[in-house]
């Protein structure tokens, strides 16, 4: 009886999820889906972008649903950067994604865009439970791969499937984590990096959306999240800033009185509309992530870092350290890239992904801080349901 219940509250929770979707659609010059308003980034204003090569790669693009990452993160802007062909299961969406692109070449699926030999890369803006599957499948065809969040979804054993299929490529992947250039996190790492910090004692990481009702989604996922599988805007405050990862866990989770959110109610048996995290990092230290769907205030994703030498909250630095030589803006994008929402990082991870390919190097976001980032808050909603209990979390390196 309560499985026929939970059906019956999907079927009507995803259908009004899709209505609503088209109304803010409809709306979206209004408002803004949280994280994609254009926002403000720092910028060194006394350099001028430098190409490293005058080679166009040919890319594709999957996925263009309510939030319309697929033409969010100025692919189609860069001029190393040629969109041959993109995908979108819905027809509508997919013409609507090549009109955004400029391109001409569609295919109704991503196991079709991947087989077109012309195509070096592409960037999987799908649904969060084909993330690894699709970045997999791109990979079997030989391409390099950019993927929205999270790496994977809820699963430890696609992780590490995932590691190896990257592994055994030799082929570039890359997660894009909007945190990783937010200007403090951007800021953060470039002190990090200096030593100005000194050792890491202690970093904390926010991500705040208010879903009184769940964003329209493929298939309803997002009805019913569970917050930690959706973790990698809080936990790039440590790994972004730092390289390093998490290796166990305590985390609580508050139950929700939003119905989505209850048990009963949606696909993942979720009781949480929050989840707060404690780890202890790989480094000695100590991190509190927190990620929330159900309470309203103020939203979107924050954080602050404190070593032996100093702390940093926002773009405030306070410390013992020498920062004064330090260039903390970031670089300058090419010449129409939109530096774009999510704390002006969309441009960034799509400059940061084209960069790699052509200087056959590693990605910020590379598959070790791509999954040391997901799988920590996968074992930390293990952790919520077992009341806390504190858990090892798996390791990557690459």
């Amino acid at each position: 009886m309560k499985d026929t219940s939970r059906r019956s509250f999907l079927k009507h929770t995803v259908a009004g999820a899709g209505l609503a979707g088209l109304g803010r659609m409809a709306a979206a010059a209004e408002k803004p889906i949280q994280g994609f308003e254009d926002t403000d980034t720092t910028t060194q204003k006394d350099k001028v972008w430098q190409p490293v090569s005058d080679r166009k790669i040919r890319m594709g693009i999957v996925g263009y649903g309510v939030c319309r990452f697929g033409a969010a993160f100025g692919l189609q802007d860069h001029p190393n950067v040629e969109v041959v062909a993109v995908s979108d299961l819905i027809p509508e969406r997919c013409a609507d994604l090549a009109k955004a692109c400029r391109c001409e070449k569609t295919y109704p699926s991503l196991e079709e865009l991947v087989k077109d030999d012309t195509i070096e890369a592409v960037f999987v803006a799908t649904d969060a439970p084909s993330h690894a599957r699709h970045c997999m499948d791109v990979l079997k065809h030989g391409k390099h791969v950019a993927t929205a969040v999270p790496a994977t979804f809820g699963s430890l054993e696609e992780a590490e499937q995932l590691f190896a299929a990257v592994k055994a490529s030799g082929l570039k992947y890359m997660m894009f984590e909007t945190s990783t250039f937010h200007n403090d996190c951007y800021a953060m790492r470039e002190i990090f990096n200096a030593g100005e910090f000194g050792t890491m004692v202690y970093t904390e990481g926010e991500y705040y959306h208010y879903m009184e009702t769940p964003i329209d989604s493929f298939k309803g996922w997002r009805v019913g999240l569970p917050p930690q599988w959706y973790p990698t805007h809080s936990n790039a405050y440590h790994t972004g800033v730092t390289s390093g990862s998490f290796i166990e866990v305590s985390c609580m989770g508050i139950p929700s009185i939003i119905p989505h959110l209850l048990p009963a109610n949606n696909p993942y048996q979720n009781p949480f509309g929050s989840e707060i995290a404690l780890f202890r990092t790989s480094e000695g230290g100590m991190s509190r992530m927190a990620v929330s769907w159900d309470t309203p205030g103020h939203g979107g994703e924050r954080g602050r870092v404190r070593g032996q030498k100093g702390s940093m909250l926002g773009m405030k630095y306070d410390g013992i350290g020498d920062i004064s030589k330090l260039a903390l803006d970031k670089p300058p994008l090419p010449p129409g890239v939109s530096a774009g929402g999510h704390g002006g990082s969309h441009g960034y991870l799509g400059n940061e992904f084209v960069t790699a390919i052509l200087e056959d190097r590693k990605p910020l976001v590379n598959i070790a801080w791509a999954l040391n980032m997901t799988v920590a808050g996968i074992v930390a909603h293990q952790s919520a349901l077992k009341d806390g209990e504190l858990m090892k979390i798996p390791q990557y390196a690459f």
